[in-house]
């Protein structure tokens, strides 16, 4: 079996994207990857547009034409990456549990108490187990690879689909930060009944006790409950308002400065979670749940730039929220290769 450097060897970077059906056309297979990249077409509980469980395909099919030279990290498709196709069974449950959980959110649109409808709670249970199996899927998907030596990143699907990856992580570390790039806070509890939706990733995550930091960049759209949580978390959520940092750049603060501001209280381990509606939605126009307002995608990539140039560690990352349009997995693409290339210089760095 040819080894990572064999493949290196014959494999012209500067060729023809190969539609091989791995991530962007190139040539390794699970063996002789660094990276794997697991795709979650997952979208149970989205509560505006549907379309991000075609995000990981969507990515998919736009990144073979995607050039492998990176000004950050040249050389870092010799990382090896690979993206293996996700279990048809979650396509299947995401199908088959969407249109249960539209009851569920028609429901708690018009104001009715779940509690009193004996079929709402069994639907509700019954989206809520099929949440927990992906959720179990990537957890030990994610532990495997992580145990033979690989580093991990998720592709979504809503931005519920992390939570597994990010708990293999903390299973190996004392202490662990989140850069979290989103529109919203995701800090509720629960979301129209719902413990995993994507409104409510971050609370999940916060019940960590390896998570010591958690930053948000790009938030814009809040409600009180999750300001209240932000305020009494005694500095251990930092968010950073979309807002209040363009107010900042008008007022002549250079980019870089702010950036250099925003990460700094991260710890050495940094998890990046980049939920694609953070940006300007003319980037991802077909993401979940777009608001006015936002980062530039340039913005977002000096913003982790900073992270490497600190000196401290990607140590896995997911991508959300992609939509099922040709631009969107296009913008997808680039950031997950983007990411790839920065965890594994920040890894080179250290």
């Amino acid at each position: 079996m040819a080894s990572r450097a064999d493949i290196i060897q014959s494999f012209d970077p500067s060729g023809v994207g190969l539609d091989n059906g791995n991530f962007c056309g190139l040539p390794f297979d699970y063996d002789t990857a660094g990276i794997i990249l697991l795709g979650v077409p997952w979208e149970v509980t989205v509560s505006y547009h549907a379309g991000t469980a075609a995000g990981p395909a969507a990515v998919l099919q736009a990144s073979p034409q995607l050039d492998l030279y990176d000004l950050d990290y040249p050389d870092g498709w010799q990382q090896g990456i690979y993206m293996p196709p996700p279990p048809a069974w979650i396509q299947s449950l995401n199908d088959e549990l969407r249109p249960v959980a539209d009851q569920i959110i028609n429901a708690t649109e018009k104001g009715l108490d779940l509690k009193r409808d004996a079929h709402l709670v069994a639907q509700l249970e019954r989206v809520n187990q099929g949440c927990d199996l992906v959720n179990q899927w990537l957890y030990t998907t994610a532990q495997r690879a992580i145990r033979d030596g690989k580093r991990v990143g998720a592709i979504g699907g809503d931005h519920s689909i992390p939570l597994g990856l990010i708990q293999a992580l903390a299973n190996h570390q004392v202490s662990m930060g989140i850069l979290h790039i989103d529109a919203h806070a995701d800090l509720r509890q629960a979301y129209q009944g719902f413990p995993y939706s994507h409104a409510s990733i971050m609370n999940q995550v916060m019940a960590l006790p390896q998570i010591t930091r958690l930053v948000q960049v790009g938030v814009r759209d809040i409600s009180h409950g999750e300001v209240t949580t932000i305020q009494t978390s005694k500095g251990r959520i930092q968010t950073h308002y979309d807002p209040m940092l363009k107010e900042q750049c008008f007022a002549g603060i250079p980019w870089r400065d702010l950036c250099r501001q925003i990460i700094e209280p991260l710890p050495q381990q940094v998890y990046v979670s980049f939920d694609v509606d953070g940006l300007d939605p003319k980037l991802c126009p077909n993401t979940g749940t777009p608001v006015p307002g936002g980062l530039e995608l340039e913005e977002t990539f000096a913003l982790l730039r900073e992270v490497v140039r600190s000196d401290r560690q990607i140590i896995g990352f997911d991508v959300s929220e992609v939509g099922h349009g040709e631009w969107d997995g296009n913008v997808g693409a680039r950031i997950v290769y983007k990411l790839c290339n920065l965890m594994g210089k920040s890894l080179i760095a250290t």
